[in-house]
């Protein structure tokens, strides 16, 4: 089955369903949640159900997808969510309700989806942060992630120029391995050596 349900000693990761909408909106019209992702806060429930038909229920179709409701045990509602691409450059995702932000959770659900992606065969998986949110790459670090470069976007649908730091995990062993599209899709790239 593609998206297997996880448990940690927290929190259960499972596929969203039509019943989640609610708790989906919640966390997808928080313009403080959503600045540095990579689509526009919603305004309805009947967004958020589209939202959820294009990425999630789509998805569920697949024979293989990473795309996760982070719930608490102790209820079972969604939180946040989490996603690594099953295509190149299986690009991890993540966002969270403010009000648990600063507990490890999404560090907690990254390692286990973590976990699951590398019993499945993936050689590495890659993210992405603003530079102007750090603490996404706090987030990256913790999970074992290396910075490899920074790169300049212009970004969608936001339309705003972005510099992107890049980190990868491998988790093959291949530990030389580097994703270079993103290096050399953008005019401008470096690397930052303060890091």
């Amino acid at each position: 089955m593609n998206t297997p349900r996880l448990e940690t000693k927290r929190l259960i990761l499972r596929r969203f369903t039509e019943r989640d909408l609610k708790a989906l909106f919640d966390i997808l019209r928080d313009e403080e949640v959503n600045r540095f992702l990579p689509w526009d806060t919603v305004k309805s429930i009947e967004e958020t159900k589209r939202f959820y038909e294009e990425r999630y229920a789509s998805m569920y179709t697949l024979p293989q997808a990473y795309a996760y409701a982070i719930c608490m045990k102790k209820d079972d509602y969604p939180i946040g969510y989490m996603t690594i691409d099953t295509e190149e450059p299986h690009d991890l995702g993540y966002g969270l309700c403010k009000e648990f932000w600063y507990r490890g959770i999404v560090t907690e659900a990254g390692r286990a989806v973590i976990d699951q992606v590398r019993k499945d065969g993936f050689a590495y998986i890659t993210a992405t942060h603003d530079r102007d949110n750090p603490r996404s790459g706090g987030v990256m670090r913790n999970l074992g992630m290396k910075y490899r470069y920074s790169y300049e976007e212009q970004w969608q649908p936001k339309n705003l120029l972005v510099t992107f730091r890049m980190y990868q995990l491998n988790l093959d062993g291949n530990d030389s391995r580097v994703y270079r599209r993103y290096w050399e899709d953008s005019a401008v790239h470096f690397i930052e050596t303060e890091l």
